[in-house]
């Protein structure tokens, strides 16, 4: 409790403006106080009465980590309804959630670091679950959507402050705090930035927090687009939080600058306000601040800067004026209206992807529910802890009856044989207590550990059979009869005690190495192999024990029984969200596991009438054509067996829609860490192939018919209307759809691009009639010759439809636009990272501070083009501006070399640069080339004469 009694400090005075309060309380604190400021855990001020705070509350689908609350889909769930009015709402109950929640316990923090709105640019990421959408209009229109909600809708007071996700290119956790993504301005602009823009001046953010990566060779957390675009897009003080870990990476595993001092300064310059780094203590982020201070690297006023932007926070949140806060009394958790929430946005993400007209099935119905996520409901990192639970198998249960539905898990049941002939053995758990991991709480999960009050594994003559599961890639899980899974905690012993895998670090996995006439079991936690020893069965480094696997019965045999007992197959694929893909680990393919698979096939041999129900986090190649229909839904939160099971009856009609792409193929697919959606043709804006299933694809119970198309452009809008008509006879939800293209582009561009969406309820025989007012910026790219947005003059193609491919209707706006225009290479040169083509090229940073060079990928030769450079009535020198060494080639129109220049010697370093000159001869309008060699970084090219 802080001991202070209100006065008349004007910082209390909710009548003056909300800078004055700010000056007035940043005036008041001393510099120990204020340096304090900027660490995540910010201490109390006591002879002020200003409270401690908190940054950075989880809360991506949900309250996360704090224990019970209500869970709803995943993010890119979420995204899959399409529906912005319902994310709102959910955005709006996770707000009242942290309220409630933090009236009982003051860890709970209002500064809320959610959404994600990194694209989902690569279906291998491993945090697909995380973002809305590969699309950056949708990933805005969903994303601003949830940062409303979580506001709250009052004026002045916000109920949380939301920060988003993870700026910037953030789509690889492979070596994630050292990768550089290479960023060229188009996609800069038209993709990554867009996304994030949108929803800042929307309204409804309260900052952001720097990713991990690096982008064009600069860590994130001293980007200066912090400053440069972010800042420029709302009047609001933003408040950038670091992600955990990150200043230190700045040095340890980064090695961008030599010292701490160094690096916090550099962030703090470019625009972090609060450092989330050692946990709970501040103390070594602010004694690299005194250091940074002491060395000249800071100022007080930079301090004051940072600080500024926290307090105008938890002044909009309310915080010092407690009587006026109208959020006080607004908290509500776990409420029949949030449950019939995460129903309704459970039912609203479900995809149907194929259906021959076995769904929905018949009330009468004999069901088999079989595959591993049958009877499962599965959380991921950023989730709460479950009150309600609703499984497939439970909900087809409720809709059908237990009479009516058969089930088979899948799994392979299996006893582990010692080489003395014993068993393995779980020994009974006499008086343990049921726990379930993080009910009770924790600032950080990643500290929780293991539970070690029950009787490690022993061996025996008859053992235990386990429960085997092979989540791809030799990933296995193993599981005792009573539900609990085999686990290792501190002190080395295998128990079976966890209730799910899950952790920062998995304890729960393994992996079986043949070994002579065995096998090894390898932990994956701890890279250990299991053991066997007089106290009981752990890890260790040394006499690893080799297991027979002696198998009781394989999944396929009980999935095949209950298959051929029923009239219709579900069979429940899909992921674990801790494993093979989550944060900190990326995919390796898009192929159903190999278990999943003999599932599946298992099914389909012994009912041909087999549905397959994808619960997962991420696409999947799979082959439908021998299956009569395919679902997918994200992992749909407490409700999701319930939604699923009311979406197989009939009950909801179906009206998810793809937010991704999904290929047919890994070899559809660019390499992860190629972040060049154009030059790769990435996404479904770029992509050429066939996929497996397209951009905003989903199928309905129903169907729907589209008409009346128009649109005209009026000043700086295009007025774009149609009509859609429910032609069948059930009530319906229909996502309308609404995209461009560029007819005569003069650069590559989308093959179509969305515009804007609309999702509607349609009773049968119903029409609506919708109207979009489309901004003429949205027909506009960046144009690399000019450095701006520039909207193309001529015919630009719009259609309505019910996906990307799924077009019904087109028609043609013609838009004045500006003409293109050469570039001015006399007055301005080349920016070498402005390219219009290149191969071989990776953007870096020009300097530790801002600005972009180019340089050779590897170790062969990189090609760069520039379109229509006007040399006017002609020049006779170029100048370079190098660093490193090896050549720079110049040629015109891919003829022959007109100039090679190379340093004497290597420069000193990567941003000491040397300029050279050589005599070239060129007049009029050409497109030039360069090649680079070596390890040579090119920032500015420039002509004269």
């Amino acid at each position: 409790m802080i001991a202070h009694t209100p006065s008349t400090e004007p910082f209390r005075d909710p009548q003056l403006p909300l800078a004055k309060r700010v000056d007035d309380l940043l005036g008041r604190l001393a510099l120990d106080e204020k340096l304090s400021f900027l660490h995540q855990f910010t201490p109390a001020v006591d002879r002020l009465g200003v409270a401690a705070f908190r940054t950075g509350q989880e809360a991506l689908h949900g309250v996360a980590w704090m224990g019970p609350a209500t869970v709803f889909p995943q993010a890119v769930g979420l995204g899959a309804t399409w529906n912005p009015e319902l994310v709102r709402r959910v955005g709006d109950a996770v707000s009242k959630e942290i309220r409630a929640m933090r009236a009982k316990d003051d860890r709970i923090g209002l500064n809320v670091w959610a959404p994600t709105v990194n694209l989902l640019r690569h279906p291998l990421w491993g945090r697909n679950e995380e973002g809305y959408s590969e699309d950056p209009k949708l990933t805005s229109a969903i994303a601003t959507a949830y940062t409303h909600g979580l506001r709250g809708d009052h004026p002045v007071y916000w109920r949380t402050a939301p920060v988003l996700k993870h700026w910037l290119a953030h789509n690889n956790e492979t070596d994630r705090d050292t990768t550089s993504s290479s960023v060229r301005p188009r996609v800069l602009h038209e993709y990554d930035l867009r996304a994030f823009r949108d929803t800042v001046r929307a309204g409804a953010v309260a900052g952001v927090m720097p990713a991990y990566n690096l982008v064009n060779g600069r860590p994130n957390h001293v980007s200066p687009y912090l400053s440069e675009h972010l800042r420029t897009w709302t009047d609001e003080d933003l408040l950038v939080c670091s992600d955990a870990g990150a200043p230190s990476n700045l040095v340890d595993s980064e090695h961008y600058f030599d010292t701490h001092e160094e690096a916090t300064a550099a962030a703090l310059v470019a625009g972090v306000d609060s450092f989330t780094d050692h946990g709970t203590d501040s103390s070594q982020i602010i004694g690299r601040l005194r250091g940074a201070m002491e060395r000249g690297l800071l100022s007080e006023a930079d301090v004051d800067t940072a600080v500024r932007r926290q307090l105008s926070v938890r002044f909009r949140l309310g915080e010092f004026d407690p009587g006026d806060d109208p959020h006080d009394a607004t908290g509500a958790f776990d409420t029949p209206a949030h449950r019939a929430l995460a129903q309704e946005a459970a039912e609203q993400a479900v995809v149907l992807l194929k259906n021959d007209g076995v769904l929905p099935l018949a009330p009468d119905t004999r069901v088999a529910v079989v595959g591993l996520l049958a009877d499962e409901c599965k959380l991921d990192w950023y989730s709460g802890t479950l009150i309600h639970r609703s499984t497939p198998l439970e909900g087809l249960y409720e809709r059908f009856g237990a009479d009516r539905v058969e089930f088979a898990e899948g799994v392979d049941r299996v006893r582990f044989k010692t080489s003395t002939g014993a068993f393995l053995h779980v020994p009974a758990a006499e008086g343990a207590t049921d726990e379930v991991r993080g009910a009770e709480g924790a600032l950080d999960p990643a500290l929780l550990r293991g539970r070690t009050d029950l009787p490690p594994l022993t061996t025996d003559a008859d053992g235990t059979e386990l429960a085997l599961v092979d989540w791809g890639e030799d990933v296995l899980t193993l599981r005792a009869p009573d539900g609990r899974y085999l686990s290792v905690a501190d002190d080395g012993f295998l128990r079976a005690s966890a209730d799910q895998p899950g952790g920062w670090v998995v304890q729960e996995t393994f992996r079986l190495e043949p070994h002579r006439d065995g096998h090894l079991l390898k932990h994956l936690g701890t890279g250990r192999h299991v053991c066997v020893s007089a106290d009981g069965v752990k890890v260790a480094d040394t006499d690893p024990e080799v297991f027979e696997l002696v198998v009781a019965e394989r999944g396929e045999e009980a999935v095949a029984r209950a298959a051929a007992a029923a009239d219709v197959v579900v069979v429940v694929a899909g992921n674990d969200p801790h494993i093979n893909g989550r944060e900190t680990e990326d995919r390796t393919t898009l192929c159903l596991p190999g278990h999943q698979e003999r599932l599946l096939r298992a099914a389909r041999a012994a009912n041909p009438a087999t549905v397959l129900a994808l619960v997962s986090a991420y696409p999947y190649a799979v082959d439908p054509a021998e299956l009569p229909a395919v679902l997918w839904t994200a992992h749909g939160g407490q409700a999701a067996g319930t939604a699923l099971a009311r979406v197989l009856a009939g009950d909801v009609c179906p009206a998810g829609r793809l937010p991704q792409t999904w290929y047919a193929d890994d070899a559809d697919l660019p390499g992860l860490l190629d972040y060049d959606v154009i030059g790769a043709r990435q996404t479904y804006l770029y992509f050429e192939g066939t996929p497996l299933f397209p951009f905003g694809h989903g199928l309905s119970y129903t169907s729907f018919a589209y008409g009346g198309l128009t649109a005209r452009a009026e000043g700086e809008t295009v007025r774009v209307s149609f009509s859609v008509t429910n032609t069948g006879d059930v009530t319906a939800d229909e996502v309308a759809q609404l995209y461009t293209r560029a007819v005569d582009a003069s650069v590559p561009r989308p093959r179509r691009a969305l515009l804007d969406h609309r999702r509607v309820t349609l009773a049968p025989g119903a029409t609506a009639e919708l109207d979009f007012d489309v901004p003429l910026g949205a027909f506009a790219f960046w144009d690399v010759a000019q450095d701006r947005w520039r909207v193309e003059p001529g015919a630009h193609e719009l259609l309505a439809g019910a996906s990307v491919e799924d077009v019904r209707l087109r028609t043609t706006v013609t838009l004045d636009g500006e003409p293109a225009l050469p570039r001015a290479v006399l007055t301005k040169g080349l920016a070498p990272a402005g390219f219009d083509e290149q191969s071989g090229i990776e953007i870096v940073d020009r300097t530790k501070v801002s600005g972009d060079a180019v340089t050779a990928a590897g170790p062969e030769t990189g090609e760069l083009v520039y379109h229509a450079c006007d040399f006017g009535r002609g020049v006779s020198q170029v100048t370079v501006e190098v660093a490193g060494e090896g050549t720079v080639e110049l040629s015109l129109d891919g003829g022959p070399a007109l100039a090679v220049l190379s340093p004497a010697a290597p420069t000193s370093g990567p941003y000491d640069y040397a300029v050279l000159s050589a005599s070239i001869a060129a007049a009029g309008v050409h497109d030039v080339h360069l090649r680079l060699r070596g390890p040579l970084r090119l920032a500015h090219v420039g002509f004269s004469g």
